[in-house]
């Protein structure tokens, strides 16, 4: 240990006349030190800030009953009021009754027609009240950001409840936890809170798992701000 601690010291100074002085080599370091914040700043940038969506981009809205407007008439779901309010050609691929394991494997046909630059994840919820084994949502969920993140489109996932229906009863509501995991490990935006609030406001739900059509506007409205404060939206 001494002999590691000398060699640290006489790295960074020698020692000449009782008085120390910087080595080039030890000059050359601390300028490398002073620098690499400077240049993680520039060269990272604000993690939430992306390049705004323009105004003729196609969207897809990929999901279950929530996504497809289950509760509400046609045309109140939120993917067709974030058409309306952007002018963006929103896709909406919800499904009723599908889980992310079986859609997974739909997703890729549909990038592939569609060519979305954004593409908004919400599933799980029926993987949940099915009793899924968690780790199975969770990889499932996984696949389908990753093959929208290779395709090269923004993700945003949505985070949904893990569905009690006693929770859903009293109001109380949370997001399931891995969906903030996923969104660390994969870096994509995570849009928490929105979906279990609205589900826990009896004003905003048709059903304890289903919004109505002030529901679906309180879900789209939540997403556009966060779209802003991402820098997808002007």
């Amino acid at each position: 240990m001494k002999s590691f601690q000398g060699k640290i010291i006489k790295l960074f100074f020698r020692t000449k006349n009782n008085s120390l002085r910087l080595t080039n080599k030890t000059t050359r370091l601390l300028k490398i030190i002073w620098l690499l914040p400077l240049f993680l700043i520039f060269a990272c940038g604000d993690p939430e800030s992306h390049k705004a969506l323009s105004s003729n981009a196609t969207v897809l809205a990929f999901g279950d009953s929530v996504t497809y407007g289950t509760g509400a008439k046609k045309g109140e779901d939120y993917p067709s009021l974030l058409r309306e309010k952007t002018n963006w050609n929103v896709i909406n691929a919800g499904i009723p009754g599908d889980t992310a394991q079986k859609a997974q494997h739909r997703l890729a046909p549909l990038l592939t027609k569609y060519q979305p630059d954004l593409v908004i994840v919400e599933l799980g919820g029926n993987d949940f009240l099915r009793k899924h084994p968690i780790n199975e949502i969770h990889e499932a969920l996984r696949s389908i950001i990753r093959q929208s993140s290779d395709f090269g489109a923004t993700t945003i996932l949505i985070a949904v409840p893990q569905f009690s229906l006693l929770r859903a009863t009293t109001g109380t509501l949370n997001d399931s936890p891995i969906y903030a995991v996923l969104a660390e490990e994969e870096s994509v935006l995570l849009a928490a809170d929105i979906f279990s609030n609205v589900l826990s406001d009896d004003k905003l739900k048709n059903d304890p798992i289903h919004p109505n059509a002030a529901g679906y506007r309180q879900l789209n409205h939540e997403l556009m701000l966060l779209m802003r404060k991402w820098g997808l939206l002007y």
